[in-house]
């Protein structure tokens, strides 16, 4: 299954930005710290930034799912460069309905 224009362009984003850095500093989309001038001393570990990463990826998912029914979490995932977990875990991150549809975003499940 091949993901939407928008889905492609979401998940772009979120592979190209550089996540070790992110709880430290504001950075604009895309931002690289290679080209930074000013290099913030403080990073996190590669585990720590991944963790970054797939969150902000499931939140990104979680809205394109609800807008698209045959959004698939799983390529979307991977189209990411989130390629490290299994695909259970990866369904696991998203909020469904109990018809399995994609929750509403914003909407908290239900405990």
């Amino acid at each position: 299954m091949a993901l939407s224009r928008r889905a492609r362009e979401h998940a772009a984003e979120i592979r190209a930005h550089d996540w070790r850095d992110a709880p430290y500093r504001l950075d604009r989309a895309g931002h690289r710290r290679e080209f930074d001038t000013k290099k913030s001393s403080q990073v996190l570990s590669p585990a720590e930034a991944s963790r970054i990463k797939v969150n902000v990826m499931w939140v990104t998912a979680q809205g394109l799912g609800y807008e698209d029914p045959n959004f698939d979490v799983v390529e979307f995932a991977r189209a990411c460069g989130v390629d490290d977990l299994s695909e259970a875990t990866l369904r696991y991150g998203i909020r469904r309905n109990l018809d399995g549809s994609y929750m509403e975003p914003g909407r908290v499940a239900e405990a």
